[in-house]
């Protein structure tokens, strides 16, 4: 699978045409990580956006006492650190390599420099974005 049809999966690229997943494919970079290291950190700066293209990794928080909450099990088509795109707030949790994982990362910056030339990047991405935001607000309100 090439870069733009892995872009394709993500929801918040979903929306956007050929040409701009091509353009956003370029700034993808290919990352590796070894079982048990440390992709993110939480309370660490934003490294950036990845998508897994092979391994599995777990999302965890730091909770009560010395044990941390495991949040999520990500594996192959899963991303994380999509509001490091956004924002340069800290990482929330930390997420690490259960087993040898492949990535394709972005940098935060190199998004918003994209936005910057193309506004219908901007534009696809914030519709799937408040769409994404309004299904979460529904389903909380059942």
């Amino acid at each position: 699978m090439d870069r733009e049809e892995i872009l394709n999966k993500v929801p918040i690229f979903a929306g956007l045409d050929r040409k701009h997943l091509k353009r956003l494919s370029r700034l993808m970079v290919p990352r590796s990580f070894k079982a048990g290291q440390a992709i993110v950190q939480e309370k660490d700066q934003p490294a950036g956006f990845f998508v897994i293209t092979s391994g599995k990794v777990e999302v965890v928080r730091s909770a009560a006492g010395d044990r941390p909450q495991v949040l999520a099990t990500l594996g192959p088509g899963d991303f994380f650190g999509e509001m490091a795109l956004f924002e340069g707030q800290a990482r929330s949790a930390t997420v690490r390599a259960l087993e040898d994982t492949d990535c394709l990362a972005m940098t935060g910056w190199d998004f918003r420099a994209e936005l910057s030339t193309d506004p219908e990047i901007a534009m696809a991405v914030l519709e799937t974005v408040v769409r994404r935001l309004r299904e979460l607000e529904a389903r909380l309100t059942e």
